[in-house]
């Protein structure tokens, strides 16, 4: 893991006017480039968000351009000229490239349809070849998805919809389509269509039977249909792979959109509305958050599963941690006493999940305090342990709920919409994994301390 600050520059335009090389490349991507606007949505709100207020903001950081997946912790401090980024943590996924055959005007498929949508993926045009299975007779007009119904690849995803936001091309669409001789199993490729001044305008492509499944069309539909994530035991990979696929993408543009709305960056709207919005973001989170875990819990499951080794300091990942949810206290009028600067407890663990376990313990924290109380953080060393405590005045938790906290879908009796009850079983069972622990300790009335250790690092 590399510790390197990727840092830019925004002016108080908007524009990006200095950027290291990472996020220079990323900004180039998305059709933009230095004194342009910032071309990358979600940082472009962080940065309206921050100036708006005024002060420092920390976020997680993701983005995606046609080569990879980015994952990030940024840092916008704005100023009078403008803001200052500070992104850290850069983590980059590459894209699979799907092998798309050339689709030209004349487009002619061997044992399928070639076909036309506009932008709003309304069918303008279907036509079979000469050896094909007929189209249907109530094409026109349709849209793309309710002419063919969309299977999810192997990774959950849906590649005609991730060409849509991105307006290119696409290839390995698995669909169902019903014809005259009854149901087909086919796969759609697609180039992304423009007009003379660069707008958008559609999709023209093929749909091909699927190889092998030409005999299949009269099959039963219930023959052709995939499994249902409920006929998918927890243990099997598939299980997070589709969860995730099939569900983040689309809470993320939710939440994105009614964050926009509340936030009212496009203009100012009526109150009720935006708290309306406001609620409908608030959702959203949750049911990422509950995706989060039910993919971690697929995966810390796993036989086999091991975290990282990283060097990590859990002083400086405890005040990352603040910096996060720093925002979120305050609402409540929440103080949190966190480790200073010199606080350090060198130790070995996988740096995004120690990270991660901090986030649960603070987030809980400020969950379950009460308004206007504080929250301490400390970092000690013990032996050949390092420690970090969450401390808080809440409600506290008995000695019989101590006993079960760290159980599957133990929320101590609470019922309202806080949590999906995996966040501390997940913390535990990831500090174990690194060689540590995550232990409790508290009493009604007096609040709980979550203590997390790991094996301590001697530093020269």
């Amino acid at each position: 893991m590399s510790e390197r600050i990727v840092c830019g520059r925004i002016d108080r335009s908007g524009a990006l006017i200095s950027a290291d090389a990472p996020l220079l490349r990323l900004q180039q991507r998305a059709g933009a480039g230095l004194g342009k606007p910032l071309a990358l949505p979600h940082l472009a709100r962080l940065v309206a968000l921050a100036q708006r207020l005024q002060r420092d903001i920390s976020r997680p950081l993701h983005a995606a351009d046609d080569h990879s997946d980015i994952h990030a912790l940024v840092r916008i401090i704005p100023d009078a000229d403008g803001a200052s980024l500070e992104i850290s943590d850069w983590r980059t996924r590459p894209v699979a490239q799907p092998q798309i055959p050339a689709i030209a005007d004349n487009i002619v498929v061997s044992h399928g349809w070639t076909w036309e949508c506009d932008q709003q993926l309304r069918m303008v045009a279907l036509r079979a070849a000469p050896d094909a299975p007929p189209v249907p007779a109530d094409w026109e007009g349709r849209s793309l998805s309710e002419l063919f119904e969309l299977q999810p690849d192997g990774d959950g995803r849906f590649p005609v919809l991730r060409a849509l936001a991105r307006q290119s091309r696409f290839g390995g669409q698995h669909v169902r389509a019903d014809a005259a001789a009854g149901r087909l199993a086919m796969t759609l490729s697609g180039e992304a269509l423009f007009d003379a001044v660069g707008r958008f305008t559609g999709f023209r492509g093929s749909a091909s039977v699927a190889e092998g499944e030409a005999a299949a069309a009269s099959m039963p539909t219930a023959a052709l249909v995939d499994p249902a994530f409920g006929s998918l035991p927890l243990s099997d990979p598939q299980f997070g792979r589709r969860i995730d696929g099939a569900l983040r993408g689309p809470l993320s543009r939710i939440i994105a959109t009614a964050e926009t709305i509340s936030g009212q960056f496009d203009g100012p709207i009526r109150a009720d509305y935006a708290r309306y919005a406001g609620d409908i973001a608030h959702a959203g989170r949750h049911l990422l958050g509950l995706v989060d875990d039910l993919a971690d819990l697929q995966n810390i499951e796993r036989p086999g599963f091991k975290a990282a080794a990283d060097e990590i300091d859990l002083g400086d990942l405890a005040r990352r941690a603040v910096g996060l949810l720093g925002m979120k206290a305050e609402e409540k009028g929440i103080r949190i006493d966190a480790p200073r600067t010199d606080d350090k407890a060198p130790a070995t663990g996988e740096f995004r999940r120690v990270l991660q376990v901090l986030l649960n313990l603070l987030g809980n924290a400020i969950r379950y305090s009460p308004d206007n109380s504080l929250i301490w953080i400390r970092v000690n060393r013990e032996g050949d342990r390092a420690m970090v405590t969450v401390a808080d005045q809440g409600q506290g938790i008995d000695a019989e709920q101590q006993a079960v906290v760290f159980e599957k879908f133990e929320r101590l009796g609470r019922t309202d919409s806080g949590g999906s009850g995996l966040g501390l079983y997940i913390a535990r069972r990831l500090a174990r994994a690194m060689d540590g622990d995550l232990t409790v300790d508290s009493a009604p009335g007096q609040g709980a301390r979550f203590t997390l250790s790991l094996p301590a690092r001697d530093v020269a």
